[in-house]
């Protein structure tokens, strides 16, 4: 799939589930914030129970870029851990690798971020870490290779070029981003974390299947 394909789907999708997956369905989002389609602009009929707990679904699903399997495999662990499963989900979502790329701002998008960590430029406490779902401890540090950090994306990273686009940095982050680096201090608690969801739909919708 092509950049540009890639970016219609995103704009399609952010439309679709009524929140902005990328920066540039943001700005898409803002001209016309209504779903895509000849009958995005009328008045829908009120969705089911179901068709609610999907879209929730798909919303968070979304926001990680992840597959299905991986959002089931996650909370099926959330929901073998203490305390409330939704937030539990959210959590370890967001201390997966290319997350905690995007929120210390060393990628504009979450598709960067994998991108990345893929192409071998990020370390974990100094060693390279090429898959985007690796969970990040509280207390280790995320860094760029010395061999990237050169680099154009990373030097606009550096000099806070994705700022804008890009929520805070969370107080789970410690980031040095003139020096491409970021600590994990914490685990993330759910009302930190900037992604837009329902959780408790969530859980009633994987509670039901």
């Amino acid at each position: 799939m092509t950049t540009k394909s890639q970016d219609r789907r995103k704009v399609r999708l952010s439309r679709a589930l009524g929140i902005p997956l990328t920066p540039k369905a943001a700005r898409y989002l803002e001209k016309r914030p209504y779903a895509p389609g000849e009958h995005g602009r009328t008045k829908r009929k009120a969705d089911s129970d179901y068709a609610v707990r999907l879209r929730e679904k798909q919303r968070l699903r979304e926001q990680y870029g992840i597959r299905e399997k991986q959002m089931r495999n996650t909370f099926n662990e959330a929901r073998r851990q203490d305390g409330l499963t939704g937030e539990n989900l959210v959590e370890l979502l967001e201390m997966r690798l290319d997350a905690l790329v995007v929120r210390s701002g060393f990628a504009r998008t979450t598709a960067q971020a994998r991108q990345l960590v893929v192409h071998r430029h990020i370390l974990v406490d100094g060693q390279l870490v090429d898959r985007p779902s690796f969970r990040v401890k509280p207390g280790q540090l995320i860094h760029v290779k010395a061999k990237s950090e050169g680099t154009e994306p990373f030097q606009v990273a550096a000099a806070g070029g994705h700022a804008e686009v890009l929520p805070p940095v969370p107080g789970y982050l410690e980031v040095e981003l003139d020096k491409l680096q970021a600590r994990l201090v914490r685990r993330p608690k759910r009302a930190e974390v900037p992604v837009t969801c329902e959780v408790q739909l969530v859980v009633e919708y994987y509670a039901a299947r």
